[in-house]
């Protein structure tokens, strides 16, 4: 087993992420000027699409099921606050 990080791309949503199947989704925040993802990942194992969205606070939030998975605070001239979920 490894920790894998996954930069995720705000302005896509929702976004398919390729890893691992099976990978226990840990958090979610920001390094730097990205928002990522970390997971705990068998490297050999079949990769699957998972599917995340980056919902930025004010932003309106579409209907259907998802699960939080962190937030990330972008401090670039004005502080950007981003909520990660992950879409069922």
């Amino acid at each position: 087993m490894q920790i894998w990080k996954f930069v995720l791309d705000p302005s896509v949503d929702p976004q398919a992420v390729k890893m691992p199947k099976g990978a226990e989704i840990l958090t979610a925040r920001e390094q730097g000027h990205n928002v990522c993802v970390w997971a705990l990942v068998d490297p050999e194992a079949p990769t699957e699409c998972r599917s995340f969205e980056v919902i930025g606070t004010g932003w309106e939030v579409p209907r259907r099921s998802r699960r939080y998975i962190g937030t990330a605070q972008i401090i670039d001239g004005s502080p950007l606050v981003f909520h990660v979920f992950e879409v069922m």
